[in-house]
């Protein structure tokens, strides 16, 4: 799949983000999902489970904010851009593609966030300055080629593929963040085109009154 059009972008774009504003709905209600997935064809209702269970983990991480939320946003590089980096990864470092991929979706939305965090993490693949140092082999943080590479590196060197698990924990010290990235990089490997839902999956933030959508299509944070 490739996107070859403006109009089928923007497609995507919509489809994608009704996609995810329902997959947040039925994280934060779990009486809803345990109904909606009743209901679902039998391989639909296990994506749309392993969906929920990755999101679930991912906000338990999380301690909604009050107050204004001002959050510098960037337009990610493209979908198929990113996966030339990812495949080129792969072949260097032996790290799945699917992997690399999830890694970045989770970690900044693809780089529309790229920090610092909390932490201080900068870039699309959120590394903190003293480890991009060691992984980093001189390229640039806010690069996308240079941050996938240095994040398949460093995976590499905690112990990938062999040991992906151990590898993922540290590179962010949560099972829940391990179990996340595990399950999205499945649903890609299983349906390659779950990579461009994914990729158009925009950026929210849980507030104390509610989710607030910073980019893309009805963004309320501009």
């Amino acid at each position: 799949m490739r996107l070859t059009s403006g109009s089928r972008r923007a497609d995507v774009e919509l489809l994608a983000l009704h996609h995810q504003r329902l997959h947040r709905k039925l994280v934060g209600a779990p009486r809803l999902a345990r109904s909606v997935l009743e209901r679902l064809p039998a391989a639909a209702g296990r994506a749309a489970q392993r969906n929920i269970v990755a999101g679930r983990g991912l906000r338990s991480l999380v301690t909604p904010v009050a107050g204004p939320v001002r959050l510098p946003t960037h337009r990610p590089e493209t979908p198929d851009r990113l996966l030339g980096y990812y495949q080129l990864a792969q072949r260097r470092y032996d790290i799945p593609w699917q992997i690399l991929a999830a890694v970045n979706f989770v970690e900044s939305r693809f780089g529309r966030l790229t920090g610092p965090s909390v932490a201080g993490a900068l870039g699309p693949m959120q590394f903190l300055p003293s480890t991009w140092d060691a992984y980093g082999r001189g390229g640039n943080i806010m690069d996308p080629h240079d941050a996938i590479l240095g994040a398949a590196n460093y995976l590499a060197a905690s112990g990938a593929p062999e040991r992906m698990g151990a590898a993922l924990f540290a590179y962010n010290r949560s099972d829940a963040y391990v179990d996340a990235i595990r399950l999205y990089a499945r649903e890609i490997a299983r349906e390659p085109r779950n990579f461009y839902i994914y990729y158009f999956w925009q950026v929210f933030v849980a507030t104390t009154k509610g989710d607030l959508q910073l980019t893309g299509p009805g963004a309320e944070g501009r």
